[in-house]
């Protein structure tokens, strides 16, 4: 696969620490469900980041690895659109975190937003190891080992992107400038045709002189189509078009996720640490349950007092799953008591069910079959572990670890 054709490939992982609920649906799957049909998506179960925080409870990883796998594929990511692995079965992760390890300072580690703001958050663990100081490098690893051209996150996860963005950088700078290549870039370019040649410098000139974007895009759409040149060339020209040496790990690019914080069953963030969750494929009676038990306003103390929706958890809940007539008709219902808690759960109950419907039946067919989960598994790390191979093969090269 080509440069520009792998960088039509999107990235995402989970780590597997806990059971999947109704936050982690609405915040990433369903954005995997969409990207599944735009673009090529690797999708990996990140059982050595989840290491970097519970090593000392890995049978918690090992319990939740395939009961996540069956999540996935019950909320609607589809093993025919998306490859699904395990990054510990794709041992060039590990190699690739090492040699990039060896390049990237101390100080952009220490510097990355969440890595105080989860030793602070997480201070009944001891994270003061050198796994959890490097895992940034280990997600640079992930990424830029199948060359993805998008990773989707949320607003707070676009610095772990930069960080890949400056690794990559960085690599190609110091081992993408083989002797004389500016000579044999220019060397490179003449074998475009004279009337691509022209077009090749105007586009270059017109990115690193005005940062056009279009211009980059447009010249390295130029470079794909030409059959004339080799593909140590092309690399080289994709390199020397940004001004640096040759392209070999492409700096990828945040996918923004559309914001979503999915309330919890107290109205905070819903988390499985918080205790106020709604797993994925929980069972009826006890999401039914979960709803009807649930905290309100609490100047509702009789059912014919006025309440806030504003103030109550159930309604953030509403804003979520119902539409625009069932909140009119709750706001002016809670406001006026014409309609008591109750009244007001029970759409939202219906509603949360139906959607979880489908879900536990696509979850039936693999859980009644895990050689069916092992097996869909199996095809994505092969597929995954035949990229990891041919970068890793291009990383030793430009670093001298071939010893041919």
């Amino acid at each position: 696969m080509s440069l520009l054709e792998s960088q039509k490939r999107v990235l995402s992982g989970m780590r597997p620490t806990g059971q999947l609920h109704l936050g982690h649906y609405h915040g990433v799957l369903k954005s995997w469900i969409r990207l599944q049909h735009e673009y090529e998506c690797m999708f990996f179960v990140a059982d050595w980041h989840a290491l970097t925080t519970h090593y000392e409870e890995p049978e918690i990883i090992e319990d939740n690895v395939w009961s996540m796998v069956i999540d996935w594929l019950a909320a609607g990511v589809n093993p025919g659109s998306a490859s699904l692995f395990i990054q510990s079965r794709i041992p060039e992760h590990a190699e690739l975190h090492l040699l990039l390890s060896m390049i990237t300072p101390v100080g952009w580690l220490e510097r990355v937003p969440s890595y105080k703001d989860q030793q602070a958050r997480l201070n009944e663990r001891d994270l003061s190891t050198y796994g959890f100081l490097g895992y940034p490098v280990l997600q640079s690893a992930d990424i830029l080992i199948y060359k993805a051209g998008h990773v989707p996150v949320g607003a707070d996860q676009v610095p772990h992107v930069e960080m890949t963005r400056e690794v990559a950088r960085r690599f190609n700078h110091i081992f993408g400038r083989d002797s004389g290549f500016e000579k044999l870039a220019e060397e490179a370019i003449k074998k475009l045709g004279r009337k691509n040649v022209k077009m090749y410098r105007a586009l270059r000139k017109e990115f690193l002189e005005k940062g056009n974007q279009d211009s980059l895009e447009k010249a390295r759409a130029m470079l794909q189509e030409q059959q004339n040149i080799s593909l140590g060339d092309r690399d080289r020209l994709f390199g020397f078009l940004e001004g640096g040496g040759k392209v070999i790990l492409p700096e990828p690019q945040a996918l923004l996720t559309d914001a979503s914080v999915m309330p919890g069953l107290d109205g905070g963030k819903m988390s499985k640490s918080y205790g106020n969750h709604i797993s994925l494929r929980e069972e009826p009676d006890s999401v039914e349950k979960k709803i009807r038990t649930m905290t309100t306003d609490p100047a509702r103390v009789r059912r014919h007092d006025p309440g806030d929706p504003k103030k109550c958890p159930v309604f953030k809940l509403h804003e979520i799953y119902s539409k625009d007539g069932t909140r009119d008709w709750i706001t002016e219902g809670c406001v006026s008591a014409d309609i008591g808690c109750i009244d007001c759960k029970k759409p939202l109950i219906e509603a949360i069910l139906t959607e979880q419907q489908p879900m536990r039946e696509r979850a039936k067919q693999y859980e009644e079959n895990p050689e069916l989960v092992k097996s869909i598994v199996a095809e994505g790390c092969e597929k995954a572990r035949g990229i990891a191979k041919a970068t890793l093969e291009d990383v030793r090269q430009a670093m001298g670890l071939t010893y041919r």
